[in-house]
């Protein structure tokens, strides 16, 4: 993944695209894949970088949603499940199993979520992580050794997925670059271009970097910007409906003493109506998330006051060392662009449903929002299947659930820090070892060291400080502070390699600097929750 060459392939090519791809982040992504795959000749555009928005805020997990089965939505949960299985299959080095504890403190808690999760064992079939187990007190006290005690009765424990979003995402955007597709980040589409019939035809799209402006014709437009879909739609009939019901939900990161071991903590029901997540992730603990509904959405959305102190409050029950506002190393916020339910007006988007849609508009363009990561895959097979009839294209069968992503590698704890990488670590430990500069770490509280910039830089698209550190690496995330601290150097790293100059390194510093304030809730005032939505 070179930028330079894929800005030429886009300026020198004459013929039209298969299919046109409009968002960067895990529905893009996975259509890029499945069309690729296939053969079709694709460009996918991303207005900012590859993951900026929802894709990167995830709660790192690869689940069937638990919740959803309570709600009743069982093809929404075997779907998910069988997908879960795939992605594991075909990506390893990122998919691993993490087992949860639902902890009982009532008496009718135990049989209650034993049978339910009994059912989502058996709904997994094949593709099951493992079987589920009512666990004792001295049992649950083991596993999850920072619970709290007090009225414990003991737990029920299953098993679901777990990954880091934004590594899966750049293996993605590889894999399709592999399969032929070109694909370019900080390209934003400004204009929809229709034939004379009315029917869209292709995209105007200007380079973010160098003000270029793209005249790109294509058989098959496909609108994949997640929060961002009514925009573009707008852009083919500016009268559109919304079909979007956007959702905030935040999640808190702390240190791993909240939660000893590999094991997670599964709250079932909390206040707002959503689940509560306790997990161990990249030696950290990362609790969450909330469900706000919003009325505007943006890439960098701030938490609100009350969505802090709901999840510190609700953590603040089940474990031992109830966490405050000072222990958060970072507060990160992810919008979900739920498809707005017909007739709904109680305000509440813990109800609706994680389910995508496909939709056309009458200019021919394809819009696909919705779903959530786990169930990627199985979108872009359906929307890219709409997208060949759409476009009048050949048809040919999706390759998708055998297909090895890449990176893939079976036993890639063998690299230790660098496992989320698979194939990839050797060439980065090569890296380091050819200039032992980049093989020191890059600060004592973060996992990284100075020849993952490097590589992200050379391989993986990464041009800024926020790329860099928010989203090849997860440095932002995981401390923000710390990500602050190593910004200089990490700045410097990527002008030597993107050929930048003093003046742009200390304007990434600046801009770097200001963005991370927002995820450190000490000191930073938010702002207040809207009203619900009525």
């Amino acid at each position: 993944m070179n930028r330079d060459e894929m800005v030429a392939r886009v300026r020198n090519r004459k013929e039209p695209w298969d299919i046109v791809v409009i968002g960067g982040g895990a529905t893009g992504a996975g259509v890029a894949v499945d069309a690729a795959s296939r053969g079709y000749d694709v460009l996918l555009l991303e207005r900012e970088d590859f993951g900026k928005g929802t894709s990167s805020r995830a709660t790192k997990l690869v689940h069937g949603g638990v919740r959803y089965l309570e709600q009743g939505n069982v093809s929404l949960v075997m779907e998910a499940l069988k997908e879960r299985g795939i992605l594991l299959r075909n990506a390893p080095h990122i998919v691993k199993d993490l087992k949860f504890i639902v902890p009982n403190y009532s008496w009718w808690e135990a049989p209650f979520y034993g049978i339910g999760m009994k059912v989502y064992d058996f709904l997994a079939g094949k593709y099951s992580f493992g079987a589920s187990k009512v666990l004792s007190l001295e049992e649950t006290m083991q596993l999850l050794p920072t619970i709290r005690k007090d009225g414990l009765r003991g737990g029920v424990m299953y098993h679901d997925g777990q990954f880091d979003d934004t590594r899966l995402l750049i293996n993605l955007m590889t894999t399709a670059a592999e399969h032929g597709a070109a694909l370019l980040n900080y390209a934003g589409v400004i204009e929809l271009k229709k034939d004379e019939s009315g029917f869209v035809q292709g995209v105007v799209a200007v380079d973010g970097e160098s003000g270029e402006k793209y005249e790109i014709t294509a058989r098959c437009v496909v609108n994949a910007t997640g929060i961002f879909t009514d925009e573009i739609r707008r852009f083919a009939e500016p009268g559109a409906e919304q079909m979007m019901a956007p959702s905030q939900g935040i999640h808190l990161m702390f240190d791993r003493s909240f939660l000893i071991g590999d094991t997670a903590l599964l709250v079932p029901h909390t206040d707002d109506g959503r689940v509560l997540f306790a997990v161990p992730w990249h030696n950290r603990t990362l609790v969450g998330t909330t469900d706000t509904p919003i009325e505007t959405v943006s890439y960098e959305p701030l938490p609100f006051e009350e969505e802090i102190e709901f999840v510190l409050e609700t953590a603040g029950r089940y474990l031992s060392h109830k966490p405050t506002r000072e222990d958060i190393l970072s507060v990160y916020v992810g919008i979900r662009p739920l498809v707005k339910a017909a007739g709904a007006s109680d305000g509440k988007t813990s109800s609706l449903s994680r389910d995508y849609t496909i939709h056309i508009d009458h200019s021919g363009l394809l819009t696909i929002v919705g779903g959530k990561w786990t169930t990627y895959r199985h979108m872009a097979e359906d929307c890219v299947d709409h997208a060949t009839t759409l476009g009048r294209l050949d048809e040919r069968p999706c390759v998708t659930a055998t297909m090895h992503l890449h990176g893939y590698h079976q036993h890639p704890e063998e690299f230790g820090s660098l496992s989320v990488y698979g194939a990839d670590a050797p060439a980065i430990l090569e890296l380091a070892k050819e200039n032992p500069e980049l093989a020191k770490p890059l600060h004592p509280d973060l996992p990284y060291i100075a020849a993952e910039v490097v590589w992200a830089a050379r391989n993986e698209m990464s041009r800024t400080l926020d790329d860099a550190l928010a989203r090849r690496t997860r440095a932002l995330l995981l401390n923000a502070r710390a990500a602050i601290a190593i910004a200089p150097e990490v700045a410097s790293l990527l002008a030597r390699e993107l050929g930048k100059d003093a003046a742009w390194v200390e304007e990434q510093v600046r801009i770097f600097g200001a963005l991370a304030a927002q995820y450190i809730p000490q000191g930073t005032k938010y702002p207040t929750a809207p009203p619900p939505i009525v």
